[in-house]
């Protein structure tokens, strides 16, 4: 199906009734896909052993997300052991701009804390920021996934990979076909620059943790979005 097709601006009449729990699934992504993800300083630590809980309500998180036309499978909790669980996580499908879908790629359980701010960091931060800079609507954000039990690389401490707190996102593509990726663009045209400088900044207020290519070399093809505690932006 041609992208321009994808995009599809929503009927104006159902707009209030989008977001809802569906049974369309994503596979997940594999554990090495997401092995970039480098140590946090210590003081900005990433998620501990200890599998995180929701901090709000599941019920009511479920019912926020609902509320920002997301499409979404709530998952069973499930603990793995070792520190890696699925609690309070959903399968997040797609997600709205301010008139049109926004599909997902490569996603597994992501918490649902993470799932909220996520949808509207789309919205208002990279849709918005595509129009302004690229010229162009947003369509898709690919990813390099979200759940993977393993430790931070180079550490002992799991990564908040372990619990679906985490998601790294690779690229995105607009309504128009173009594509723009954290590899190829993040230092690339002025227009490209300031694109991703913008989403960056806008990542920066809503997550916990965000690490991308000014970080280190291992997040040269990736920005990582974290639901953390404490706040650190690279």
């Amino acid at each position: 199906m041609p992208l321009a097709a994808q995009h599809a601006t929503l009927p104006r009449t159902s707009f209030a009734t989008l977001g809802r729990a569906t049974g369309c699934g994503v596979a997940l992504v594999a554990a090495l896909a997401l092995s970039a993800c480098q140590a946090v300083p210590e003081h900005r630590s990433h998620t501990g052993a200890t599998a995180l809980r929701p901090s709000v309500d599941a019920g009511k998180c479920l019912a926020d997300l609902g509320a920002r036309m997301a499409n979404f499978t709530p998952l069973p909790d499930q603990y793995f052991g070792a520190g890696c669980s699925n609690i309070n996580t959903v399968r997040l499908s797609s997600v709205t701009s301010d008139s049109a879908w926004l599909s997902l790629t490569n996603l597994g359980p992501v918490a649902c804390p993470l799932a909220n701010t996520f949808a509207g960091w789309a919205r208002f931060g990279v849709d918005r920021a595509a129009r302004q800079y690229l010229g162009s609507p947003l369509a898709r954000i690919e990813t390099m996934g979200s759940y993977a039990c393993r430790n931070v690389a180079g550490t002992d401490r799991r990564s908040a990979h372990s619990t679906g707190n985490a998601i790294d996102v690779s690229g995105f593509v607009l309504a128009n076909g173009r594509r723009v990726t954290v590899l190829a663009n993040w230092a690339g045209a002025p227009d490209e620059r300031d694109f991703f400088a913008a989403i960056h900044q806008s990542a920066c207020r809503r997550f916990g943790t965000v690490l991308g290519p000014d970080y280190n070399a291992a997040h040269r093809n990736h920005m990582h979005l974290e639901m953390s505690p404490t706040a650190y932006c690279h």
